[in-house]
């Protein structure tokens, strides 16, 4: 029975491994997971939330449900995926979900097929190639999201791009206006070997740290975005029909089943989603899109012009639980 337990457990630190390359807000990385039994437990690790940016911990719940989607993927590919329980204790709001595991079944299971991609997937914040996104593969991203219990809508059209566009530029400006928000976004800048945060230069940290809580610097990062945003080749808004905690959890699973699909054929994406967290402009954005209920973030894809480093992420050790 030890060997058994022992065996489960090597297993689960295997899946662990590959549920925290889930991306996440400011690369927060706001997760921990405990190790029970046959089962892997999810908890949101609401000390590295981001009150100003994220004061509902929408954004925060939402990388944990990346984070657990990662989780089913690599359980399913060694074939020890049994079920999942999704907030399954109303009176602990941190558990996320309990994913069950199995004994080996000898193959991979249904939906394995993304597990190579959770290693090759990179947030891309530069331009993108021009290279056009076959239809197949813009319908492929949109089952991704349905299959996760959401929807994703893609901004075709110069006129709607070119409005969406503009709310990203506009929430920038809004954003940077407010010396909470950026002395927020100074503490989350570090150096690559921090293990988490927005990676910046170990020497020129303290300047960085000091130009960005001191200086709105909205105007040149809204142009900046907004020719981003023009220049993608694909934009798209994940959303759900509701705006609750298992709808963000649902949103991250999509969103993660997306961007793992999208690495399949190449593709690589990252997040504008200055219009969203800006409530004022949620709405705005909303009335552009066809669908009904809540968009919850704004992805740009594309084909990547050149390969980057995977963000760094924190030892194992930090983020686990046993008992």
């Amino acid at each position: 029975m030890a060997e058994k337990q022992t065996a489960t457990q090597a297993k689960a630190l295997e899946l662990v491994r590959h549920a925290i390359l889930a991306p996440s807000s400011h690369n927060t990385q706001p997760w921990m997971f405990r190790i029970a039994g046959d089962a892997v437990e999810l908890h949101a690790d609401r000390r590295r939330a981001l009150p100003v940016n994220d004061p509902l911990d929408r954004e925060l719940t939402i990388s944990c449900g990346c984070a657990l989607m990662n989780l089913i993927v690599a359980a399913r590919h060694f074939g020890r995926f049994r079920g999942v329980d999704l907030l399954p204790k109303l009176t602990d709001p941190d558990l996320i979900a309990r994913v069950h595991l199995s004994e080996p079944a000898g193959a991979a299971q249904a939906g394995s097929n993304l597990f190579d991609a959770i290693r090759q997937r990179r947030t891309y914040r530069k331009r993108f190639a021009a290279r056009k996104i076959p239809v197949a593969v813009q319908r492929s991203l949109a089952t991704a999201a349905e299959a996760g219990g959401a929807w994703l809508e893609l901004i075709s059209g110069r006129d709607a791009r070119h409005q969406v566009a503009a709310l990203v530029a506009e929430a920038d400006r809004i954003q940077w206006a407010d010396a909470s928000w950026r002395r927020e976004l100074a503490q989350w800048m570090h150096p690559r070997r921090s293990g988490d945060g927005l990676v910046i230069a170990g020497l020129t940290s303290p300047l960085t740290h000091a130009v960005v809580r001191s200086f709105d610097m909205g105007n040149g990062v809204s142009a900046k975005d907004r020719e981003l945003a023009d220049a993608s080749p694909l934009l798209g808004v994940l959303g759900t029909e509701r705006d609750r905690p298992q709808d963000w959890v649902a949103a991250g699973e999509a969103l993660q089943a997306v961007l793992l699909t999208a690495q399949t054929h190449g593709l690589q994406a990252s997040f504008l989603n200055q219009p969203v967290q800006v409530s004022a402009l949620r709405a705005r954005l909303h009335n552009l899109l066809s669908h009904a209920g809540q968009p919850q973030l704004l992805i740009r894809l594309g084909f990547p012009s050149e390969q980057v480093p995977a963000t760094p992420r924190r030892p194992l050790a930090e983020v686990l639980e046993t008992g």
